[in-house]
């Protein structure tokens, strides 16, 4: 399978956090995107709300600009992190982020990153590495419906 450097970078730092200890979703130089940005938080500059993928000011002028962050945009950012947040059992809306009770546990930490590295496979219009589904020769009723 053919991936981009960016992907591939993102899936290495994010596999070191993960081991090393070193992911967090309440911190943001530690959290999904944290650790692709190289323990870097100024992203979170480019949203109001943690968790949330609309863009505030600075970030619309950033993704305006065509601005890149190790290869993503403003905008991709952000849904990584929602899809991070999501897999580790976060409530999001429009207006709130609701954490969960316990979100450092690993087991909620892997399905936190298993949402982010099939969040980056849609961005980079990949197969999801994530699905194991062809792996049981499984198909959803949904994914039937659609083929007739």
């Amino acid at each position: 399978m053919n991936t981009s450097s960016r992907f591939d970078a993102a899936v290495e730092k994010l596999y070191t956090a993960f081991h090393n200890n070193t992911l967090n979703p309440e911190d943001c130089s530690q959290c999904a995107v944290g650790n692709i940005l190289d323990h870097k938080d100024s992203w979170k500059h480019m949203t109001d709300m943690h968790g949330s993928v609309k863009l505030n000011y600075v970030g619309l002028v950033h993704q305006n600009l065509g601005r890149r962050f190790n290869g993503y945009s403003p905008l991709e950012l952000l849904q990584i992190e929602a899809a991070f947040l999501k897999g580790c059992g976060y409530r999001l809306g429009k207006n709130f982020c609701h954490k969960p009770d316990y979100f450092n546990d690993k087991a909620i930490l892997f399905n936190g990153l298993s949402e982010v590295v099939s969040t980056l496979c849609e961005l980079d219009h990949i197969k999801d590495i994530m699905d194991c589904s062809s792996l049981f020769r499984f198909q959803s009723q949904q994914t039937l419906e659609t083929q007739y």
